[in-house]
This record gives structure tokens, sequence and C-alpha cells, in this order.
């Protein structure tokens, strides 16, 4: 038998920025940081990659960019079904007044 998979769990920014803190003093690994709240070693690795984005230290979309994108699509989709729904609705009616 596997390991059962984890509940995702959801953290504050807030949370995220001691995490991130306490790994960047540099008196404890990642992977002890990680063990010692019980986080994944490679979400901890995400936070403090993200982190090193958001202050340029490291290339790449800050959490700002990462956020706009999302919701950019999100938008998008919703514009192309918009658009989808008046096409289909325009064909009907077009033929409907033959």
């Amino acid at each position: 038998m596997g390991k059962k998979p984890r509940p995702r769990r959801s953290f504050t920014p807030e949370f995220k920025a001691e995490i991130v803190e306490l790994c960047r003093r540099g008196d404890r690994s990642v992977g002890q940081v990680a063990k010692e709240f019980d986080l994944t070693e490679t979400a901890v690795r995400d936070w403090v990659r993200q982190a090193q984005v958001d202050v340029g230290e490291r290339d790449g979309l800050t959490s700002d960019e990462r956020e706009e994108l999302a919701r950019l699509r999100r938008e998008n989709r919703r514009l192309r079904e918009d658009v989808d729904i008046l096409k289909r609705a325009t064909a009907f009616f077009a033929t409907e007044t033959r």
C-alpha cells in the first residue's frame, strides 16, 4: 500500500512569509523547517522560490503577476463563452426570420 495523499491545505501569505524567513535565516535547512511545521519540502521550496521572484532576486512572474494572469485567463474564458453564445443566437435568429 502506498502513502495516502495529504489533504490539500491552504496557508495565509503571512504564514508563508514566516516560513520563508525561517529558511532564509540559514540556521536550519528547508527540510528541517518543513518537518518542524509538518509541511512538504516541495511546498516550502516553492514558497522560498516565489519570495525570491517577488523581491527581484530571481527571474519569473511575481505573485501579483501570477494573480493577474489567472484573473485574465478566467475573464478571457468567460468572454469566449459569451461570444460562442452570441454566435449561436445570431445563427438561430437568422434561420428563424427567413
